[in-house]
C-alpha cells in the first residue's frame, strides 16, 4: 500500500473514531433515558423503544469498532 492510500486510511480512522464516539455518547443517553423510565412504565411501549434503540445503538458501536479493526489491519 502506498503511502497515499495510507494516509487516507488513517484519516478515514479518525473519522470512524469520531463517529463511533458520538454514537456512543448518544447510546449512554439513551440507556439513562431507559433507566430513569419508572418502573410501573417498563413494560411500557416507550420503554420497549428506548431498549431496541440502545440495542441498536450498541451493536452500531461494535460493528464501527469492527471496521475501524478492519482497516487497521490493512495501514499496519
Amino acid at each position: 500500500m502506498n503511502k497515499t492510500r495510507r494516509k487516507a486510511l488513517e484519516e478515514l480512522l479518525d473519522k470512524i473514531a469520531e463517529i463511533r464516539n458520538l454514537v456512543e455518547a448518544i447510546k449512554d443517553e439513551e440507556e439513562e433515558y431507559r433507566d430513569n423510565i419508572p418502573e410501573n412504565l417498563q413494560g411500557s411501549k416507550r420503554y420497549e423503544t428506548a431498549e431496541a434503540a440502545c440495542d441498536v445503538l450498541c451493536e452500531a458501536v461494535d460493528l464501527l469498532e469492527e471496521a475501524a479493526n478492519k482497516i487497521e489491519e490493512v495501514v499496519a
